[in-house]
């Protein structure tokens, strides 16, 4: 079966939305305006609205029948704090945040599949739509979760998707276990001694340390992790001193690691702050290491990855899933929701025409060829999920 044709109906309806949004995109923990246009779009159809979970968070709910059960789908809704360089009619608004990863657009695909399902209500039990705020970095899944969201809105299984530049319309990928890696920040601060730039003996360089520290730390991926685990650890930051003739007394590292466990992440962070330490005491300096996990890896339960496959064959073909795409390094923190409730994260293509852009970048739009393929995932689930027995 093909994209759902009341949803098809709706595409235009649909684009109007999404490039409303892009328009007037906003910040984590900051969507106050997004908020609202959820909301009382959410009321127009008839849904019932829960607003402020999580800060800024919108959870829609629809009942239809008298089954118990329920089945979550979620979408982000903030941008990103980058300058828009693209000069169409609907480009950001806003100086300094744009809609550059296509936020604009799973908030719309949900939409659309809400107003489609509060039409048809073919269905038996409960979907509950879940707007998340402030997935970029800043903890809008797990402050939804801590506000009680699976307490106040239980979920047997949830969903979530994401557009994948360079993959075709109206294809998608859907892999079973890990599919993202867990992401922390880190921040070491060296103390040293402070010093006259001509006079090093007199002080302990806390640049230096800085630099030997950054070498060392390379020694943990490939000497402490598994070679058959996936990880990175880069130094993304270095600061120290300002001013020529002085050698300060402090300087900072910054930086980021990824790996696909919880395990290899702790592994990481544990021989970070050991090498730091000893490569700081053998200069006579200090260090003191600040690792703060901000992402977990993202695995989908076996089970509803096989489920989200097929409804995506429903829609795509056979041809169209696939089942086997590489690991992504990037983070997502729909994890925080997937450690509470099983379920499953895809991809949906963005477009491999020419102009596709990646995300995260002053020249992206989403594409809005993929709609309705994005919402016709989202209502085809959750009819099949909820499917009424004889």
């Amino acid at each position: 079966m093909p994209v759902v044709q009341r949803i098809a109906e709706l595409h235009a309806e649909m684009t109007s939305w999404r490039r409303e949004l892009h328009s007037h995109p906003e910040l984590g923990f900051q969507e106050l305006r997004t908020s609202d246009v959820v909301s009382s779009r959410l009321n127009s159809f008839g849904i019932e609205v829960h607003r402020g979970i999580g800060k800024t968070g919108v959870v829609g709910v629809l009942r239809a029948g008298n089954s118990a059960r329920a089945v979550g789908l979620r979408a982000d809704m903030d941008a990103l704090p980058i300058q828009e360089a693209n000069t169409f009619a609907h480009r950001s608004g806003n100086d300094g945040r744009m809609h550059a990863c296509g936020h604009d657009g799973h908030t719309t695909m949900l939409l659309g599949a809400a107003m489609y399902l509060a039409e048809t209500r073919n269905f038996d039990g409960t979907v509950h739509f879940i707007f998340q705020p402030a997935e970029e970095g800043l903890g809008g899944a797990r402050a939804m979760v801590e506000d009680g969201l699976f307490t106040r809105f239980p979920c047997e299984a949830i969903f979530g998707m994401h557009n994948r530049p360079g993959m075709p319309l109206g294809k998608f990928a859907v892999r079973s276990g890990p599919m993202m890696a867990g992401g922390a920040f880190f921040d070491i601060d060296i103390e040293g001694r402070g010093a006259h730039g001509a006079r090093p003996e007199a002080g302990v360089d806390s640049v230096l340390v800085a630099a030997h520290v950054t070498a060392a730390l390379q020694s943990i991926v490939s000497r402490n992790v598994r070679p058959l685990d996936t990880a990175v650890l880069s130094v993304t930051q270095i600061h120290g001193g300002n001013a020529y003739n002085v050698i300060p007394q402090t300087a900072r590292l910054s930086g980021t690691v990824r790996a696909f466990s919880s395990e290899v992440m702790d592994l990481i962070g544990r021989n970070m702050a050991r090498v730091a330490e000893g490569v700081a005491a053998g200069f006579g300096a200090t260090a003191k290491t600040d690792f703060r996990i901000i992402f977990a890896p993202l695995v989908n339960d076996a089970n509803e990855a096989d489920f989200a496959a097929s409804i995506c064959a429903e829609i795509a073909g056979a041809d169209g899933v696939r089942r086997d795409p590489a690991l992504i390094m990037a983070s997502e923190d729909f994890s925080f929701m997937l450690n509470e409730v099983r379920g499953c994260y895809i991809n949906i293509g963005n477009g491999d025409g020419k102009g596709a852009c990646e995300v995260h970048n002053p020249s992206y739009d989403f594409n809005d060829g993929a709609l309705p393929y994005g919402a016709s995932f989202f209502a085809r689930l959750a009819e099949k999920r909820l499917a009424k027995r004889a």
